[in-house]
């Protein structure tokens, strides 16, 4: 068990959101994908009391969710950081030195693919592409897109979002 899913269990979730959600979607047939998509918009995953109040509401397995939320790369099962960290590791971005950058963002951080930091500030994803390639090598946070990224660029990307709140 990671050190953020074990912070995220020992707080208790106020399940008054998913409740609120669940009540738009009650009597929604196909409801489970948009009230998956939604919860875990609200908290920020599907914390696993969560998965266990749908289960109940909807009355679906929880077994059947599990499924769903594993097929899909959408939905994920532990807290992720307020900022997403999207490395393109595509050929343009890999021949362009993506490897290198990634390397320096896991030291800078702390943290390798697929890891939140332990203030759950940052999330690291090595994706196979943005769609960028005449910007490679390019970085993603959040939604906003940074191209032709060298690793000082990505030093000072890094920087201005350590620097916010």
């Amino acid at each position: 068990m990671s050190t953020t899913q074990a912070q995220a269990e020992k707080e208790e979730i106020d399940l008054g959101p998913a409740n609120e959600i669940i009540d738009k979607y009650i009597n929604m047939k196909g409801a489970l994908m948009p009230v998956l998509q939604a919860v875990q918009d609200a908290y920020g995953y599907l914390p696993e009391d969560c998965v266990q109040l749908i289960a109940e509401r909807l009355n679906v397995y929880p077994s059947q969710i599990y499924g769903v939320m594993t097929f899909y790369a959408q939905f994920h099962l532990e807290p992720r950081g307020k900022y997403i960290v999207r490395v393109c590791m595509g050929t343009a971005c890999h021949v362009k030195g993506a490897g290198r950058i990634a390397d320096t963002l896991s030291n800078r951080l702390g943290i390798g693919h697929a890891e939140t930091s332990e203030d759950l500030k940052f999330t690291v994803e090595h994706v196979a592409c943005i769609g960028a390639c005449g910007m490679a090598p390019v970085i993603m946070v959040n939604d906003a897109t940074y191209g032709s990224m060298s690793v000082q660029k990505m030093e000072e990307v890094v920087k201005k979002y350590q620097d916010m709140d």
